[in-house]
């Protein structure tokens, strides 16, 4: 065999592993970024219209929050939370709509007391999706109930059911993004 066909041969080869390398990291980063946003990496595709644009924004979203201060709650503020959600959530059976915006500006308090940037919906929603992507969905179906309520157009069923997907990030935000022990939210 000649030098020339040798080296040819060598250079094939190596071409051959780094396209393999670039590609299996590329499926790396994607298996990582669809199992830390879950059903909002998804969202960002279909909303975005490529995989390579969602990508994108979603390690944008994890710089911005890497650069946030979030902080866990000490024991003494997650209890004062879980009084004030018990509170609303008493309300609610004489007050629907009220208890509605109570625990909206509840979750908004908790966020900030985290460390989230409460300002703007979208934003709030970028920043959560970091930690919070699988209960996303939750906030935004019951922002979307809040704001339907604010103008009287919301069921008492669908307040009902604003208040559990409210209770389902506020439960995740209050402890600090685990699962509470049993019988405790």
């Amino acid at each position: 065999m000649s030098p020339g066909t040798l080296i040819a041969i060598i250079v094939a080869v190596v071409v051959v592993i780094l396209v393999c390398a670039l590609v299996a990291g590329m499926i790396m980063r994607r298996r990582r970024l669809q199992a830390r946003f879950g059903p909002e990496y998804e969202r960002a595709v279909e909303t975005k219209g490529s995989r390579r644009a969602a990508e994108r924004d979603l390690r944008e979203r994890e710089e911005r929050h890497d650069a946030l201060h979030i902080k866990q709650l000490p024991a003494s503020a997650r209890d004062r939370y879980a009084h004030e959600w018990d509170r609303v959530q008493e309300r609610f059976v004489d007050q629907p709509d009220d208890a509605v915006h109570e625990a909206d500006r509840l979750v908004t308090s908790l966020m900030s007391e985290r460390g989230y940037p409460t300002e703007g919906l979208e934003q709030q929603l970028s920043d959560l999706s970091v930690e919070h992507g699988r209960t996303l969905e939750h906030y935004r179906a019951a922002h979307e109930v809040n704001g339907r309520s604010t103008r009287h157009e919301a069921t008492t069923e669908e307040l009902r059911g604003a208040m559990v997907h409210y209770r389902a990030l506020f439960t995740e935000l209050l402890h600090n993004g685990h699962r509470p022990p049993e019988g405790k939210a």
